[in-house]
């Protein structure tokens, strides 16, 4: 199926209010066209070299969004333009981020992105920890950036029970930390090509989904 009509497919299947993010991180400009001309217009990628070149290949109208672990120090490249940050791991990062919105007077929405996953590899706040960093005077002076929800990922396992015991985790979570930020904080971004269906059942909605468009990419 092209890649066009995995879109239009997509689309017709979700449920309303849940946001579709075509990840097309390794897949080409010319892909991502196709995907744009099917009426797709927000992209995930988890590099920001990447990022970076497509945004400046491709339509305006589009909405980027970074997916993958930032660093400090590529920051700056990304947010005259970002839509969303959705990993945004650490303070570190979230201050970095305030920072350069702050020096070209720009706010930039934020997902908190949360471990709930087995493997320790994968990145995230721990929830007691971030709780304490929201409570704190340090967050509290960051006006640059707008929190607009949670992210996270599921244990990479092939047992639905313990996939869905992360995605009722993590919203469990959005669900804890929404009277925090009131009706701005209205983004749940979890599941992937393989367990999409069982993150929105759990809540979901977003969902980032790129080989189920563009094929596997390796």
């Amino acid at each position: 199926m092209a890649i066009g009509a995995k879109i239009e497919e997509l689309h017709a299947s979700l449920p309303q209010g849940v946001k579709l993010v075509a990840v097309s991180k390794f897949h080409p400009v010319e892909a991502l066209m196709e995907a744009y001309e099917a009426g797709q217009r927000i992209f995930g990628e988890s590099r920001v070299q990447e990022l970076t070149v497509k945004h400046d290949a491709l339509p305006k109208d589009i909405e980027w969004q970074m997916i993958g672990h930032l660093q400090t120090n590529k920051v700056r490249q990304i947010v005259p333009f970002i839509s969303l940050i959705q990993s945004v791991d650490s303070v570190r990062l979230a201050e970095c981020i305030n920072r350069e919105a702050e020096r070209i007077g720009r706010v930039v929405d934020i997902l908190l992105e949360i471990h709930v996953a087995q493997e320790e590899s994968k990145t995230g706040w721990k929830y007691d920890e971030l709780v304490e960093y929201l409570h704190s005077e340090e967050f509290e002076e960051l006006n640059n950036i707008r929190v607009r929800g949670v992210m996270g990922m599921a244990t990479n396992t092939e047992d639905e029970v313990i996939i869905r015991a992360d995605f009722e985790q993590l919203a469990n979570h959005f669900n804890q930390l929404k009277p925090l930020f009131g009706e701005e904080f209205d983004t749940l971004s979890m599941g992937m090509s393989d367990d999409y269906g069982l993150a929105i059942e759990c809540g979901s909605t977003m969902v980032r989904i790129g080989s189920s468009i563009f094929g596997e990419r390796y």
